[in-house]
């Protein structure tokens, strides 16, 4: 796993844990983004740099959204 791909990770993982921290209501939504990412057994699974963006942008979108909404 290269550098940028571990900050996107790292990006995900922080996003992810605002939406807990501080819109426990979306939470809910958050099985429903992760069906951009590899699903099943991880040996088979392959993690694409822009299939992870996709879903930070999608995490992001989703609290933007929220924010306008309320």
């Amino acid at each position: 796993m290269n550098d940028n791909t571990r900050a996107i990770l790292t990006e995900i993982a922080t996003v992810t844990r605002t939406i807990e921290d501080n819109y426990p209501e979306l939470q809910k939504y958050l099985d429903e983004t992760r069906s951009t990412l590899p699903q099943g057994d991880n040996s088979d699974a392959s993690i694409n740099k822009k299939d992870l963006e996709n879903y930070l942008n999608e995490l992001k979108t989703l609290i933007k959204k929220y924010k306008k909404d309320h």
